[in-house]
């Protein structure tokens, strides 16, 4: 089983990098798994889960992004985080 990290730090591209694309997936990595966690506990809690929808949105739009400028950055992304793509 490969090792998944959503550690913001691991993707930056330097000392204080806090608004590439990179960081910025990991972090959405981080709010979807633990809104993941909240909605298996509480199913019918509908607005968490449009906030859920709306960012795994943000984040697969970041990942096109990525794909389409440095597509070696986002290879990293896809297997660090243990994404499907």
């Amino acid at each position: 089983m490969s090792q998944t990290t959503t550690d913001p730090a691991a993707y930056r591209l330097h000392e204080g990098d806090t608004g590439s694309a990179d960081v910025q997936i990991a972090l959405l990595s981080a709010r979807i798994s633990d809104l993941t966690e909240h909605l298996s506990v509480h199913q019918k809690d509908f607005s968490s889960r449009r906030g859920l929808l709306r960012l795994v949105s943000q984040r697969r739009r970041l990942l096109d992004f990525l794909a389409e400028k440095a597509p070696d950055r986002y290879q990293k992304m896809v297997k660090g985080l243990g994404l499907r793509r």
